[in-house]
């Protein structure tokens, strides 16, 4: 998940799932990227016995409560003039893949790493006023469920040319350059964290930059030979396909559903344990006036113009948590709505029999 909108306190689909297309080129290293690589990093004040380096850390499992008592990190100051904070071990792995991927001319540089709980919580205040809670719950992770607590999630970005590249809507136009550096992640102890088509598993949209530090580079290479979830090595999830019909709108193009049904997946992976089938529009027969006045009148501000409706298969566990769901149960024909005004994106405004 990209950061330096979130650094300056403003970060999907499940973003967006966007069909990418960029260029490449050939690039040169800045000077101030090679003195930033160099710069020394302060080691903080040593900490007790280490930490899992495979602990998982999502929307449903927590930071380990005994986790920043273990955590050894490293400070150091980005291309911008950021301070970032690391865990130690992969810093030493990222500053190893970074001169990798320059023997390549291929440069980047830490947006972010570690969080801290509060600027989590900063994070998500600020993107849920600007973009709208849905988007935020898409993009950003809870206080407390965010793996950047462990400082083992980075967020890297580009530097094309000697520019900083550091938005995620002009980061995801180098498609190329993402895949190369995808290809070096696991020699170093890495993965790719948030994989396109996996909103439903991880909860989040794909994210080229956000790369994840185990400490083990077999399991690394497994990963990504595999093209799995952490979830799914780690068997939290299951990786079984998912039906996704759109059906034939005249109201909506396929964009537009596609956007609403990454919303719908990345919601769903707050369901622990459930494993998901398949997602249907309801065609646009279900989207009516009558419709559109009920979620208007059920929501404050009542501004939505446009509703769209879709149908989800799924199965829960055998012992779920969760109250409002029975445990290994078949559910089929689950009813999502969703709203968005003239303006917006979509909402999910209800779910539900």
């Amino acid at each position: 998940m990209k950061k330096r909108i979130l650094i300056s306190l403003i970060l999907c689909l499940c973003m967006t799932a966007a069909i990418l297309a960029g260029c490449g080129g050939t690039k040169t290293a800045p000077d101030k990227a090679t003195e930033a690589a160099t710069e020394a990093a302060t080691v903080d004040e040593a900490k007790s016995d280490g930490i899992d380096y495979m602990a998982l850390v999502n929307k449903t499992h927590a930071l380990p409560e005994d986790w920043e008592a273990k955590l050894e990190t490293v400070h150091m100051t980005n291309s911008i003039g950021d301070d970032v904070e690391v865990e130690k071990k992969a810093y030493d792995a990222y500053l190893e893949l970074k001169a990798a991927l320059e023997k390549e001319n291929i440069f980047v540089d830490l947006d972010s790493a570690r969080r801290s709980v509060a600027d989590q919580q900063r994070i998500m205040d600020d993107f849920t006023e600007k973009y709208g809670k849905d988007y935020a719950l898409k993009t950003v992770a809870a206080p407390g469920y965010s793996e950047h607590h462990t400082g083992l999630a980075l967020d890297l970005y580009l530097i094309i040319d000697g520019k900083d590249i550091t938005e995620n809507e002009d980061m995801v136009q180098y498609p190329e350059i993402w895949a190369k550096i995808h290809e070096k992640l696991a020699d170093y102890g890495f993965i790719l964290r948030y994989l396109e088509g996996r909103e439903h598993i991880t909860g989040y949209g794909y994210e080229p930059w956000h790369i994840r530090y185990i400490d083990d580079k077999d399991i690394a290479k497994e990963i990504m030979q595999k093209d799995i979830t952490f979830e799914e090595y780690l068997g939290t999830a299951s990786g079984a396909a998912v039906e996704i019909d759109l059906g034939n709108s005249e109201l909506y193009s396929k964009d537009d559903l596609d956007a609403a049904v990454l919303q719908i997946k990345c919601r769903f992976a707050s369901l622990d344990g459930c494993e998901l089938h398949s997602i249907r529009y309801a065609g646009d027969s279900a989207v009516t006036d009558e419709k559109l006045a009920e979620i208007n009148k059920k929501n404050p501000d009542g501004k939505f113009t446009q509703i769209a409706g879709f149908l989800m298969d799924f199965h829960t566990p055998k012992n779920t948590e969760n109250t409002s769901l029975e445990s290994d149960r078949e559910y089929t024909d689950y009813q999502w709505w969703l709203a968005r005004t003239a303006d917006g994106g979509w909402e999910i405004v209800d779910f539900g029999y």
